[in-house]
């Protein structure tokens, strides 16, 4: 039978044992292929699989077992209620990062058409986000890899997007001097030995996004030293670091002279976030 019901009872079985979603893990997939909702699945229980689509769905199902993620299977993920396409290029945005787009609005929210620059994009879900919930701001987004630009220049193409503008660059290297009102990042800080790495949906994710040298705090400090140039008077940087960075992150903003710095904890109630303000006088 491939009914609705009996094809997800299925699935649910063999992706027991490699998720702890197994039921969601088979209705996402099941809804992709079949390009209904979730509650078309509940109303619709014994309705008859396309053949086509049927065959789709023991593919995606394969390779779920064999670990690689949902996301990536599906080629997008939600983020602040907004879809977005991802890749194997870039990471799958996680909830915790959401935590940077609502540390980001307060410190925005008195600014009449701030300009922000989020280093190393990724997908692009941090600057959209912040580009379409401030529309009259002016966003500069950037990454090294070209393959990750292209995923987040589609991602604001189909979010309609004029305000944010996409560059090739290693950090500030292909940034023109000039002043912003927030400098944000979600950098590498993964120590290359960290067995977490061979661990879960990061087993799939690029390496060049999560492994950073010097335990996982090289990238943290090239952006404290870079940012001071391009920061406005008391402005701020923002950094997403591993939980347990807290204090390296802390000791790294003091020691290139930020002030009023602060760690933010994500929805788990760990420290995600560090903020720091710079006064070059």
């Amino acid at each position: 039978m491939t009914d609705i019901q009996s094809t997800l009872t299925t699935a649910t079985e063999l992706l027991a044992n490699i998720s702890d979603t197994a039921i969601l893990d088979a209705e996402v997939l099941l809804c992709h292929c079949i390009k209904k909702s979730r509650s078309h699945l509940r109303a619709w229980p014994e309705k008859e699989i396309p053949a086509q689509d049927y065959q789709h769905f023991l593919q995606l199902l394969k390779k779920r077992q064999q670990g690689t993620p949902i996301a990536y299977l599906t080629g997008n993920r939600e983020f602040w209620s907004r879809d977005f396409k991802v890749s194997p290029d870039v990471l799958i945005p996680r909830p915790d990062t959401e935590l940077l787009i609502e540390l980001s609005l307060s410190l925005i929210a008195d600014i009449s058409n701030p300009r922000l620059i989020d280093l190393g994009t990724g997908s692009g879900i941090i600057a959209i986000t912040l580009a379409a919930e401030r529309p009259d701001s002016i966003v500069l987004a950037s990454d090294l890899s070209e393959q990750a630009l292209a995923i987040a220049e589609h991602n604001a193409t189909s979010h309609q997007l004029k305000n944010i503008q996409f560059l090739h660059s290693c950090w500030f290297d292909k940034i023109a001097l000039s002043k912003f009102d927030l400098v944000i990042s979600n950098p590498p800080y993964i120590n290359a030995t960290d067995p977490h790495l061979s661990q879960g949906d990061v087993r799939f994710e690029p390496k060049n996004a999560l492994i950073a040298e010097d335990q996982g705090l090289k990238d943290i400090k090239s952006l404290c030293e870079q940012s001071r140039g391009y920061l406005k008077p008391d402005a701020t940087l923002l950094i997403e670091h591993g939980y347990d960075q807290q204090a390296s992150a802390q000791a790294i903003f003091k020691s290139f002279g930020y002030h009023a710095i602060t760690t933010h904890k994500d929805l788990s109630g760990n420290p995600r976030v560090t903020t720091g303000q710079w006064n070059s006088k």
